[in-house]
């Protein structure tokens, strides 16, 4: 069995969801030393989160971010508003979204459907560079 863990800081985004899977990829050669395993991601903060949808169609990450602007408006009446409206609106965007991924791994390869992808989900509108801690493990 063999575990690797490593950080990766991503660069900020616009709000909105973003694909990242090649991101991923690319920060984890060991990846191709796995031939049965699992990868788990996480996300350091509590106004970002990630999600796993299909990455063929431009107009998903956009529906994406119109549903959570619906499930958490700006204009709700937040007792948390110390740092700027779209702060409270984004902790709970990220509670419903998730701060972590368990996806398996086969030879080598992120098992991920055909029409899946990855996606960092930014929920300020200035988030910032967002941290993951990437595990890998396997044999």
């Amino acid at each position: 069995m063999k575990f690797y863990q490593k950080p990766l800081t991503l660069p900020a985004f616009s709000q909105g969801c973003h694909i990242i899977t090649s991101r991923i990829v690319e920060a984890l050669p060991e990846l191709r030393e796995i031939q049965m395993g699992m990868l788990n991601l996480f996300i350091q903060h509590t106004s970002a989160s990630l999600t796993i949808n299909e990455n063929a169609d431009r107009d998903v990450p956009r529906d994406l971010e119109n549903l959570m602007t619906h499930w958490a408006p700006e204009d709700f009446p937040y007792r948390h508003t110390l740092e700027g409206r779209d702060d409270m609106p984004a902790h709970g965007k990220a509670s419903l979204m998730g701060a972590s991924l368990n996806i398996p791994v086969r030879e080598g390869t992120l098992q991920l459907g055909i029409w899946q992808g990855i996606y960092l989900c930014e929920h300020r509108h200035h988030g910032g560079r967002r941290n993951l801690m990437l595990t890998l493990w396997g044999k």
